[in-house]
């Protein structure tokens, strides 16, 4: 029995038959029961579908499907689902159709992938991967990463900002999947007139300054600047950016006039205001900088805040500069350092302070018997530079006129007669008269002058020789004294004069006979000279013979010019060559002449009487052709003169010299077969001779070996050799020719030289390889140019192989003609692309008709590591997740494979990492595995650098990149894009349903996890949060809002990850029920405000006030500078931190800045000027009490000391007047110095004390306590000594004097006064008259006493120690003499006066009558006896060379020339009691 089954299946039942063996046949059927033994199966594994971002929720995104192979219904009914489930999606109840069930963001998530899972009832499942791409949909407006940018230029710079703050601006496209291009715009500039300023690149977002800013006319700018896409205009982004102008100092200083023009006294004093310059600067901060006066040498000086002070008040002299002009430089002190001048002109006001000048010390007038009354005698004359009344000068005769003989007008200066003089028979009168001229100033300055008036009686004058003889040298400068003329009577009152060649000689009134020009021997060698002499009564005359003494004046003079002579070059030794003679005008030694030669280099010599010149050496035409001689003529006399003249010699041939070869054997080869007729050779001989000397001819003296007829023929003329008969190598392999060549001279010369001639033999045997093949081994590192092999080839002709070369056919190959083979300088080898070679080489032995033979050359390359291993195709994406792993437990990533085209070695390659602390390594066989720890939040792709490295030498090795991706687990909360998301609301727009704002928030992972959903922590009832897009709406009209308000809500972001992560962030949504204006100005662009000085520190100056529109925004207010001076409150209010001073600074300039409270903040500045008003202030005593000592001998105006105040203000301290508190008639203070002087205190003694004050021109005033110690003295204690020194003198060395008499005195001495006038005696004498100096001083001892009567004594005991120590400072013709008194002189220095014995009787009387009186009302005020203290002294002493010129005058001086700025040393001690005390 047979059975046979059949299945089906789909029908559940199963079929089958029995077949007995009789063939009886039964089919059945069997109903099988399914049972559950297959699991759903997806096909295919994998579902990929890309859907746009803007599809619907609720429509499909994808279908899959899955098959289930059980037959009942109940075994293969699919369920689907999504492991784990996902909110986004959804399957339907019992299809494979997945739905969308939450909008997409590209944005957030660009794809999805997750696992569906196919299960049966029974619970067997399969599982498929889906992907979903989300395909960006371009809903989305673009963005600035910022909404507010900003950036700093400096003013005047052009081009792009260097830094821009937070970021660079950056736009870009909401819709990131897109990414549209953006182009980029300005919209506006604020201020407006700048928009030409700004360009942005349309693509880039850069913005450039094309036109640069100016920070004095803009400090800040601000661009609003768009971002639109490309593809739709509408689609806009803005952001603003605040532009600063940064200042640059690049405006030069100004002053506040080009021009400043101010007159002040000459002489003022230092420190006296000028005037005041003001400088600005418009660059920010005002001008800081210098000042400086240009040049330096004016005597002016200013001060930081402008004051010009006078610096040196000794230049100030109108007389020797009336007006003085300079600059005053202010100089910036940051750079570039700008320098702006101003000009100023001061003009100096005249002071009567110089005394009138005469024009001569010393004028001399005379009388003659024919005198008449009336007649002038002489006239003075001085000049005063002084102008007006100052420098009007009047004249006045105040001595030696006892006898009213003469008169002088006051104005002109003219003396005449007024009555006529007696004169006496040989008697000579003279008058010496004392004339002073005065100036009409003030305080009278004077000077004085004497005028001796002569009167002769008659002498009869004669010479006393009929004639004088005389001598001098020529040429002698004018004057020249020659002799002295003698005559009677000896004496003033003849007149001589020359009377012949006046043009040439004059005569003084002494004798002395000059000469008035220079004298020339050549000219005239004497002159014959009458000269007369008179009284102008009766005359005489003679004869002065004047012989004029030749010098050397004059040099020699040759007659021609150059000489040019002919000299052959055989001329014996000795010839003579020419003769040159010169002749010179002077005479005597003066005119004898001596020649010397220069030049000819010895060859020459000359006669040194006769100037003839002969050969001293031989001469050589070819050597030197031609010489230049010099002759020198030279006189005799002292010193001696000399001139020289030209000869020039030219040498003249001989034949001398043979003809030369250049060379004395020539050696020429010859091919045999060369052609007869051929040139060979051209032979050239020189002769340095000239003409027919020169010539030469050329011949063949001998041939070797000899030939019939000659093998060569030599042109005589050319000396062309050429071949005459073939050429044989068998029978003569070389000749050898003397060639002679001959010059034409008489007798001829001759010169030879050798001709070998080789002949060359003809080519007939082929060369031979050494081997036919070569094998060759190189290495392919071979370097280009490398030598391989060299060739052995053989030749059997004459020359062998020297003349072959070698033929190759190879551009990598070369071969030289030595038959070196060697790489080509180009070429290189490479194993890889041919590792053999296989090449013919042909030796040719002429390069010519040559012969040649071949050889075979086989090359082998071998190999070297000159090939990188490669890299294989690398897998691609690489992939891995998160994890923590190690080199225990790593995770194998990929797999790389490499290639190396080398061999063995050099083709093994190993793999490794060059990324230090990447947690990845290689195994062996290339496997990547991760050995550390993967976060993708902190890293989520690795850009690993993999170096593949064979193991030849030298290594070689070759790089290549990956990027390995991490993938993503829920390990990070959302984050919004910002803390807080404010917008400002107008109420009366709001309506249901508008959008407010939208939020949005980030999450660092992928995928699921990064899915977010928005809602708030609290409901709003005037606002709703869409969860999906984030979107903030109203839910009402805000119609219930009647004022300002603010909603401030939490929003949540929620991701979808497990565990799910939440994030917040604060909602301000202000509602304005008036405007929406978002800003901030001032009420004005500029405030000026003032304060007064000194006011104490918090002092309010003023305020600023700055509007925001919205009564919810505040407002905060900075300063921009002076903030160490000045405060602004929230308030607005500007007040002092210090107290200001007007004086320091005037004004103040600043910014402030207001800033809102809005985000982000909006600002505005404003400009405040502050004036600091100026507020009188009292003058200030530098010490508030001042002592000093004085004797009570102090004359008049006899400075005591100076007190000194200044006032803060500006300007007004040369404006204080002094004076005294209550009225002293013993002393005074002037009241624009404030030196305090005597009035009178003869007769006082003891301490007083006076109050002085200074006043400002307000009438504030300071006080200051003077006290003057006043020490009892009489006039009988000073000493005074007479010296014969001139007064000027005397003053300018007044200090050496008082140390020369200390020293020699050993007391303290203290001059007093320094006069040139007595004024004991009968009528006024001048010191010019006996040369004498009056010094009036005071000795004081060790304890302080006055010694009078000690130090005129010693004076007499050591009077050559005291010569010796004046000898020191004034020189050794000094003198001196103890006088009785000022300026009376002792009677041992009296001088002898011509005058009448009456007249001298009387004056002697005078002079006692007058001594007598002032004695007598001398000692009616004198207490005898009395002592002063050293200290008392020297405080008198210290005051003389100030008080001088009053001195002077009160004791009728005659000279007012006092040096004013001369000033003793002065010892100030300033003590902590404020006190001043003034000592010398």
């Amino acid at each position: 029995m047979d059975l046979w089954m059949r299945d089906t299946k789909s029908q559940g039942r199963l079929y089958y038959a029995v077949r007995c063996a009789n063939s009886i046949q039964s089919t059945r059927s069997l109903a099988l029961t399914d049972l559950n033994d297959h699991a759903p199966v997806f096909d295919p594994r994998a579902y990929t579908k890309t859907v746009s971002e803007s599809l619907a929720v609720d429509s499909v995104v994808i279908e899959v499907f899955a098959t289930d192979a059980d037959a009942a219904q109940a075994n293969n009914k699919i369920t689907y689902s999504i492991t784990p489930p996902m909110s986004e999606f959804k399957f339907g109840p019992e299809n494979g159709v997945i739905v969308l069930k939450k909008r997409f963001n590209f944005n957030i998530v660009s794809d999805y992938s997750f696992t569906v899972e196919a299960r049966d009832d029974g619970g067997l499942f399969d599982r498929a991967t889906v992907n979903i791409l989300v395909e960006d949909f371009d809903n989305m407006n673009p963005y600035f990463t910022q909404s507010l940018y900003r950036a700093v230029i400096q003013e005047d710079q052009m081009g792009g900002f260097l830094s821009i703050l937070p970021e660079a601006i950056l736009a870009r496209d909401g819709d990131i999947g897109i990414n549209q291009t953006l182009v980029y715009s300005i919209r506006a500039v604020s201020p407006d007139q700048y928009t030409s300023s700004f360009s942005i690149d349309p693509a880039s977002g850069i913005i450039t300054v094309v036109k640069g800013l100016d920070r004095e006319e803009v400090t800040m700018a601000t661009l609003n600047i768009q971002a639109a896409q490309t593809d739709d205009s509408l689609k806009t982004a803005e952001a603003s950016l605040l532009v600063t102008v940064e200042d640059v100092n690049d405006n030069a200083p100004e002053f506040d006039a080009a021009v400043y023009a101010a007159d002040i006294l000459e002489n003022s004093p230092e420190g006296s205001f000028v005037l005041r310059v003001r400088v600005t600067d418009r660059d920010e901060g005002g001008f800081n900088g210098t000042l400086q006066i240009i040049p330096e040498s004016v005597p002016f000086a200013i001060t930081p805040d402008g004051a010009l002070q006078v610096k040196n008040s000794t230049a100030l002299d109108r007389e020797q500069t009336p007006r003085l002009s300079f600059q005053i430089e202010a100089r910036e002190d940051a750079p570039p350092n700008r320098v702006v001048l101003a000009d100023v002109v001061v003009t100096l006001l005249d002071a009567n302070d110089n005394n009138p000048q005469f024009e001569s010390a010393n004028y001399e007038g005379m009388i003659f018997k024919n005198q008449t009354v009336g007649m002038t005698v002489a006239t003075v004359h001085a000049d005063d530079l002084d102008e007006g009344a100052n420098g009007r000068v009047s004249y006045a005769i105040e001595g030696g006129n006892q006898d009213e003989y003469f008169s002088i007008n006051a104005e002109t200066g003219q003396i005449t007669l007024m009555k006529e003089v007696v004169f006496q028979e040989n008697e000579y009168l003279q008058f010496l008269l004392f004339v002073t001229a005065s100036d009409g100033g003030e305080v009278t300055r004077f000077s004085s002058t004497q005028v001796r008036i002569l009167a002769p009686g008659t002498s009869n004058p004669q010479f006393l020789l009929p004639s004088y003889h005389g001598s001098l040298q020529e040429e002698m400068d004018p004057p020249v004294q020659i002799l002295k003329l003698t005559f009677l009577p000896p004496g003033i009152g003849v007149t001589l004069a020359v009377l012949s060649e006046m043009d040439k000689f004059s005569v003084e009134p002494d004798g002395t006979f000059l000469t008035l020009v220079r004298l020339d021997h050549e000219v005239r060698t004497n002159y014959s000279v009458r000269v007369s002499i008179s009284d102008r009564t009766s005359s005489d005359e003679t004869t002065v013979l004047v012989d004029v003494i030749d010098i050397n004046d004059n040099a020699p003079v040759f007659a021609s010019g150059p000489v040019k002579v002919d000299v052959g070059e055989d001329a014996e030794l000795g010839a003579n060559v020419t003769e040159l003679a010169a002749s010179d005008a002077d005479s005597g030694f003066n005119g004898e002449l001596f020649y010397s030669l220069r030049g000819g280099e010895g060859k020459f010599s000359i006669d040194p009487q006769s100037a003839m010149i002969s050969l001293a050496g031989t001469l050589d035409r070819e050597a030197q052709a031609e010489y230049t001689l010099e002759v020198v003529a030279r006189d005799q006399g002292q010193p001696p003169r000399s001139s020289s003249a030209v000869v020039v010699v030219n040498v003249t041939d001989v034949n001398d010299n043979s003809p030369r070869f250049p060379q004395a054997q020539y050696e020429e080869v010859v091919p045999e077969n060369f052609t007869v007729g051929t040139t060979i050779l051209v032979l050239t001989a020189t002769d340095p001779d000239q003409g027919s000397n020169a010539l030469v001819t050329y011949r063949i003296a001998q041939q070797s070996p000899s030939t019939d007829p000659p093998v060569f023929i030599l042109d005589p003329a050319s000396g062309t050799l050429w071949l005459n008969t073939p050429l044989d190598f068998g029978k003569a392999s070389g000749y050898t020719l003397t060639v002679e060549a001959v010059d034409g001279g008489t007798p001829a010369l001759n010169g030879t030289c050798l001709v070998a001639v080789r002949v060359q033999d003809l080519n007939n045997e082929p060369p031979k390889f050494s081997r036919d093949r070569y094998d060759i081994a190189a290495f392919e590192s071979l370097p280009s140019g490398t030598a391989i092999l060299t060739l052995e080839v053989t030749d059997e002709d004459e020359a062998g192989f020297s003349n072959g070369h070698f033929l190759l056919n190879s551009d990598t190959f070369s071969i030289n003609t030595q038959g070196t083979l060697s790489l080509n300088r180009n070429a290189t080898l490479d194993r890889e692309q041919q590792d053999n070679y296989l090449l013919q080489v042909v030796a040719v032995d002429s390069a010519t008709d040559g012969l040649s033979a071949t050889a075979q050359l086989n090359i082998t390359v071998l190999d070297v590591n000159d090939n990188n291993p490669q890299f294989l195709p690398l897998p691609d994406p690489i992939v891995l997740p998160e994890g923590n792993y190690s080199a225990q437990a790593p995770w194998e990533v990929c797999s790389i494979s490499t290639s190396d085209l080398d061999q063995g070695d050099n083709g093994k390659v190993t793999l490794s990492l060059s990324n230090p602390g990447a947690p990845f390594q290689f195994t062996e066989d290339g496997m990547l595995l991760a050995v550390g720890p993967l976060d993708r939040e902190e890293k989520d792709t690795y850009d690993l650098v993999i170096a593949a490295s064979d193991h030849g030498s030298p290594q070689r090795k070759n790089v290549t990149y990956i990027t390995v991706t991490v993938t993503d687990v829920n390990d990070n909360a959302p984050e919004f894009s910002q803390g807080v998301y404010s917008r400002d609301i107008l109420v009366k727009d709001a309506a249901v349903g508008d959008l407010v704002l939208t939020l949005s928030a980030t999450d660092r992972d992928a995928g699921v996890n990064a899915n977010i959903t928005y809602s708030f922590s609290a409901g709003s009832p005037l606002l709703s949060l869409d969860s999906k897009t984030g979107d903030i709406t109203l839910t009402s009209d805000l119609s219930g809002v009647t004022k300002d308000t603010m909603l401030e809500v939490t929003a949540m972001a929620q991701d979808q990850g497990e565990p799910q992560r939440t994030s917040t962030a604060m909602v301000e949504v202000s509602l304005f029920t008036v405007s929406l204006t978002p800003g901030v100005d001032f009420q004005s662009p500029a405030y000026n405000f003032s304060v007064a000085e000194n006011e104490p520190a918090g002092a309010a100056v003023g305020v600023v006030k700055a509007l925001t529109g919205s009564s919810l925004t505040q407002v905060t207010y900075a300063l921009g500078s002076h903030t160490d001076l000045f405060a602004v409150d929230e308030e607005g209010v500007v007040s002092t931190l210090q107290p200001l001073d007007a004086e320091t600074q005037e004004w103040y300039n600043m910014a402030v800045e207001a800033t809102d409270s809005r985000t982000p903040p909006n600002t505005a500045v404003t400009m405040v000027s502050v004036r600091v008003e100026d507020v009188n202030e009292a003058p200030v005593f530098n010490n508030s009490v001042y002592s000093a000592n004085i004797f009570s001998i102090a004359p008049y105006k006899y400075p005591v000391l100076q007190v000194e105040a200044t006032d803060p203000d500006v300007g007004q301290t040369g404006q204080l007047v002094y004076s005294l508190e209550q009225d002293s008639g013993l002393l005074e203070v002037e009241p624009s110095s404030g030196r305090v002087y005597v009035v009178s205190v003869e007769g006082q003694a003891g301490e007083k004390t006076l109050t002085v004050r200074a006043t400002d021109p307000q009438g504030l005033r300071a006080t200051a306590e003077v006290k003057v110690t006043i020490q009892e003295s009489e006039a009988a204690d000073t000493v005074v000594i007479s010296l014969n020194q001139p007064i000027n003198t005397v003053d300018e060395k007044f200090v050496e004097l008082e140390s020369s008499l200390e020293i020699a005195l050993d007391w303290t001495v203290k001059v007093l006064s320094i006069t040139s006038i007595s004024t004991f005696g009968g009528g006024a004498r001048s010191s010019r008259e006996t040369g004498k100096t009056y010094v009036t001083f005071i000795a004081m001892d060790t304890p302080g006493a006055i010694v009078p009567h000690d130090v005129k004594r010693k004076l007499q005991s050591e009077r050559d120690a005291v010569t010796a120590e004046l000898a020191k400072v004034f020189g050794q013709e000094v003198e001196h003499a103890l006088e009785a008194g000022p300026g009376e002189p002792d009677s041992s220095q009296q001088t002898v006066v011509i005058v009448l014995g009456v007249l001298l009787a009387l004056s002697m009387l005078g002079l006692v009558a007058v001594v007598v009186t002032m004695v007598v009302k001398s000692r009616k005020h004198s207490k005898g006896g009395k002592e002063s203290s050293p200290k008392d002294m020297v405080s008198f002493g210290n005051h003389y060379q100030e008080h001088r010129n009053s001195l002077a005058s009160e004791s009728g001086s005659s000279n007012q020339e006092a040096n004013p700025e001369r000033k003793t040393s002065t010892r100030k001690s300033s003590s902590s009691g404020n006190s001043h005390t003034a000592e010398l």
